[in-house]
């Protein structure tokens, strides 16, 4: 079982803390009354998909041995006007650089992340519309 605790500090900042003990501040921006000192959960949902994603894209291709030298990931997420303002869609764009990548195995490691692996994906995918591209640079 994964858990996880938050305990309020003020206004509207917690600190969340994974049973793996592992901490994170979590805020409002100031323009709803937070102090704006840490993301505020909507974010960490897409730094939640963006990391998840990126650790299964890293592990394939590291066992297919290729030389990686970066993976950047950019995260857009659209949200309802009405409430609760759930996310409606969320784009990822991934960017892998290294030295001789194929690009095909760039993009099955992410179709594999996106179509099988990622948990986070998984979880949200019944909610908002999740897309994603890739851009393979050699170097």
């Amino acid at each position: 079982m994964i858990t996880a605790r938050l305990k309020w500090v003020d206004g509207f900042q917690f600190v969340g803390e994974s049973g793996s003990g592992h901490t994170i501040v979590i805020d409002a921006p100031n323009e709803t009354g937070g102090t704006a000192t840490g993301m505020t959960p909507m974010e960490m949902l897409l730094v939640a998909i963006g990391g998840c994603s990126g650790m299964d894209v890293t592990s394939v291709l590291k066992k297919k041995k290729l030389d990686v030298h970066d993976i950047d990931i950019k995260v857009h997420g659209e949200k309802a006007e009405d409430f609760p303002q759930k996310y409606t869609a969320i784009q990822l764009a991934f960017i892998v650089t290294g030295t001789n990548l194929p690009d095909e195995a760039v993009r099955k490691a992410i179709d594999l992340s996106m179509n099988k692996y990622c948990s986070v994906k998984a979880t949200l995918e019944g909610s908002a519309k999740i897309s994603y591209t890739h851009k393979t640079v050699n170097i």
